[in-house]
């Protein structure tokens, strides 16, 4: 059973960077999607970037400020993020696929880790 398991959540001032880690386990579908996901209190969950063997897609919060990549050897998902802002503060989640980016959809999800960005 795949289990995503993410790291890196940390408090950080406003300007600073943070790298996720997200490690899955015995996901053998490296070339689907993963994607990193993330839920502010009161507000939906909303996609940061994902990433297949074809596509990187990032969505207009994340774009020049957070890299999306993969660690193979690692079996892990990673997201860098800089120059954060008091509005990045979430939820971060993993998440992964048996499928391409496309279709959007994720059966495998983490418990999430805890970003807090301070000014």
């Amino acid at each position: 059973q795949v289990q995503p398991v993410e790291s890196g959540g940390d408090s950080v001032q406003a300007g600073g960077s943070l790298r996720l880690s997200c490690v899955l386990s015995g996901y053998i579908y490296t070339k689907f999607c993963m994607g990193w996901f993330r839920q502010a209190p009161g507000k939906e969950r909303e996609e940061i970037a994902v990433i297949d063997a074809d596509t990187t897609t990032y969505q207009d919060s994340a774009k020049g400020r957070f890299t999306i990549f993969k660690d193979y050897h690692k079996e892990t998902l990673l997201l860098q993020m800089n120059n954060l802002k008091v509005e990045d503060t979430a939820m971060y989640y993993c998440a992964a696929s048996r499928d391409y980016c496309w279709t959007r959809q994720f059966g495998y999800w983490g418990q999430g880790t805890q970003v807090t960005v301070f000014s």
